[in-house]
């Protein structure tokens, strides 16, 4: 059992405790979390910390399979060029795309994160999965604008959502954009989606969407009604009215992942409009094709940055309880509360007067 303290504990399950104590058991379960009121104790055997402990980080969005494209797609092209470059260096040998992916996947718990949403298109990442200390939701994703290939486009992903419940991977398929999948092979997704599936949708991620199809809201709103919970991955370009229309939708989730919108477009997503619109706001890293590394507090941070009278404990809760609940791992992750089993983490250094992140600040792995 270990009782460990800092300066302030995030808990995300109510507002900070200034110098809170967390009581832990063996297997990293919360037994207790102590609201001191900032009158702290020495105690022995209380670990006391000079920055901030939140719980464990849920990254809602990234692409494995893709990460052997590091460094390889020129910044700033906008989407289509980037779909392109995807596209053209997908293939790579199996070793290449492996070993980039376990990389990855390290780099992310290392990083903090116990929870990701992954796409995948393939099954190169799934032994990487089933083996790693990250819990993953697999996106199995499929796509075609061609109305010809839909059958056979559904067909490969049923044979990928197959050797996922093989590998023990918990998963649905889902479609990749509203501009990328056909009405013939939107019918066919609904057909495979149930009222518990989770599933994720690339919206509104840069103004030629809107040219590519017109219908982006409607869709959502189709595939809300089918599903458990619709994560909207980017929104960068998304309207008012529109985020209006969907967060009526109680289970609709926006992800926003400002480091790859600003690779591939120059441009952050509208982190105050939808905080003013809804609560069900979560983040995620995307890929190395269009991120320099898979850290969700670097992601979190921009999100500060953009949107600074946002309280960092509120926007610490995107990244963790609200990423938990929109993945439906909240029963043992997300927040540090009694029964769960969150993992703690040491942000440090931060502005501690100001609750900032600094751009030093980095995560220390307690539980």
């Amino acid at each position: 059992m270990r009782r460990i303290s800092a300066q302030y504990v995030f808990t995300s399950a109510g507002n900070p405790l200034k110098r809170g104590v967390v009581t832990a058991g063996d297997d990293g379960t919360v037994i207790s979390v102590e609201d001191t009121g900032g009158d702290l104790t020495e105690s022995a055997g209380t670990e006391f910390y000079n920055g901030i402990i939140i719980p464990g980080l849920v990254n809602c969005h990234s692409h494995l399979e893709l990460s052997h494209m590091h460094d390889a797609i020129t910044a700033g092209g906008g989407l289509r060029s980037f779909i392109s470059s995807v596209r053209d260096r997908r293939e790579a040998q199996g070793e290449i795309v492996t070993a980039a992916a376990e990389r990855a996947d390290r780099e992310m718990h290392d990083g903090g994160v116990v929870a990701c949403g992954d796409i995948s298109n393939d099954t190169v990442s799934f032994d990487i999965k089933k083996k790693s200390p990250v819990r993953y939701l697999t996106f199995i994703e499929a796509f075609g604008s061609d109305p010809l290939l839909a059958g056979a486009r559904m067909s490969r992903a049923l044979v990928v959502a197959a050797d996922a419940r093989k590998s023990g991977l918990p998963g649905d398929v889902t479609p990749h954009a509203v501009y990328s999948v056909s009405g013939d092979l939107f019918t066919l997704i609904r057909e495979h989606i149930t009222s518990e599936s989770v599933i994720s949708l690339h919206f509104l991620e840069s103004d030629d969407e809107r040219v590519m199809a017109s219908d982006h809201v409607e869709k959502a709103l189709e595939l809300s009604c089918l599903v458990s919970r619709l994560i909207l991955v980017h929104n960068t370009v998304i309207r008012p009215d529109e985020v209006e229309i969907l967060a009526r939708e109680g289970n609709i989730w926006f992800c926003l992942c400002p480091s790859s919108n600003m690779h591939i477009s120059g441009m952050m997503p509208p982190v105050s409009l939808l905080r003013e619109v809804t609560d069900r706001i979560v983040a995620g890293t995307d890929s190395l094709a269009s991120n320099d590394r898979l850290d969700m507090l670097t992601e979190l941070m921009m999100l500060h940055d953009a949107a600074p009278l946002i309280p960092l404990h509120e926007i610490i809760r995107w990244g963790t309880i609200n990423g938990a609940r929109a993945l439906k791992m909240s029963d043992t992750l997300g927040s540090i509360e009694p029964g769960k089993k969150p993992g703690l983490l040491l942000v440090e250094p931060a502005d501690l007067v100001n609750l900032r992140l600094l751009p030093g600040s980095r995560i220390r792995r307690l539980l």
